[in-house]
């Protein structure tokens, strides 16, 4: 017997989904239409439109990488409280709408009884955003997951209290390309030493025009040793950003002692009450010291408890280190600063892209 022929569907390639689909009804009926909102409590934000409607949102924190039962779970509690409707947003929260107030109170109930934390809302640590570290990529210098676990364990009572002058933001990176992206405080990896190449085995792993053009400051180029074709690093050039691994493993920089953490603060996309900032580096050399990353948290940790005891209400970390200065902030966080933090890269000029209007 022959099979049915099934007409394939036609694949979306025009971008992310129509996000109304996924929408509480209240929200779609009063889009564009809201009034106000509030923070009644912590995790709990309450969105008030001209109609007199209003809709109710809970967060909660979630460690990201979900297994199945967790995920059906979460379903579980969202069709029951909720009305089937809820969001992950881009720090790995999940949002629960409803249009009912005596539901919030449940809800929370049944977050917390199946171990979720309650939080993230107003003046609070968020949770870190990461990169996927060493679960499906291929350039990690570190794991990035394990640093923000380490890291969210000593810090979830921020998640869960709202006492800092003003929202945080942490990320993390697992290398230094970075897509974790900026934040407040940022947690990334810094390979200290140039690739180690296995040359036995470039010619016959690695694809070298496609290495050389990786390379973003041309510090790779085609070469014969041994007889044998491979590639050689220009060091003086070489800024160890480890983008040539993913395409030739034998380019080795992972490094048990070379590769450690730095971690940069001030990062600001916002535009709300001052311009978007770059974030500058603060502590360089950090162990990369798993599971646990100790002297890592404990860095993150200090820079917060200065924060919150020197910072103004509403001082974002940029706005705050901004009102200081640089040394002040070094003094008040006890950092040492060394020739490490002056930066003097040919492309850094202060302007750049440092406005929500990007200009070339």
């Amino acid at each position: 017997m022959g099979q049915a022929k099934v007409k394939p569907r036609t694949p979306v390639e025009s971008g992310c989904p129509d996000g109304f689909q996924y929408m509480h009804p209240v929200m779609i009926k009063n889009f564009g239409l809201w009034q106000y909102h509030e923070h009644p409590r912590r995790g709990v934000l309450r969105h008030v439109a001209h109609s007199g409607d209003d809709i109710w949102t809970v967060k909660a924190g979630t460690q990201r990488i979900l297994d199945v039962f967790t995920i059906r779970k979460l379903c579980e509690i969202g069709d029951k409280y909720a009305d089937g409707y809820l969001r992950f947003t881009i720090r790995s929260n999940i949002e629960y709408m409803m249009a009912e107030e005596e539901k919030v109170q449940p809800l929370i109930d049944a977050l917390e009884n199946a171990g979720f934390i309650v939080g993230g809302t107003g003046n609070s640590v968020t949770s870190i955003s990461h990169t996927q570290g060493w679960l499906h990529c291929d350039i990690p210098g570190t794991d990035a997951s394990g640093v923000v676990k380490s890291m969210m364990d000593e810090l979830v009572d921020e998640f869960r209290n709202c006492r800092m002058p003003n929202r945080v933001h942490i990320t993390t990176s697992c290398c230094q390309i970075n897509c974790g992206g900026q934040g407040d405080i940022a947690i990334n990896v810094q390979h200290t030493k140039p690739p180690k190449i296995n040359h036995d085995l470039v010619a016959n792993v690695c694809e070298r025009p496609a290495v050389v053009a990786r390379c973003p400051v041309a510090a790779i180029r085609p070469a014969m040793v041994n007889g044998k074709p491979s590639l050689e690093v220009d060091e003086k050039k070489c800024i160890c950003c480890g983008a040539c691994y993913p395409p030739c493993p034998p380019m080795q920089i992972n490094d048990p002692v070379h590769s450690k953490l730095a971690i940069w603060v001030g990062g600001n996309h916002s535009n709300a009450r001052s311009k978007p900032s770059f974030q500058k580096l603060v502590a360089a050399g950090i162990p990369n010291n798993p599971p646990r990353w100790p002297e890592a948290t404990a860095i993150v940790k200090k820079i917060l408890k200065t924060y919150q005891e020197d910072a103004k209400d509403w001082e974002r970390i940029n706005d705050w280190i901004d009102r200081i200065g640089w040394p002040r902030f070094f003094e008040l966080t006890n950092l040492p600063f060394t020739k490490y933090h002056v930066d003097h890269w040919r492309g850094s000029r202060k302007s750049l892209n440092a406005s929500s209007y990007i200009r070339f």
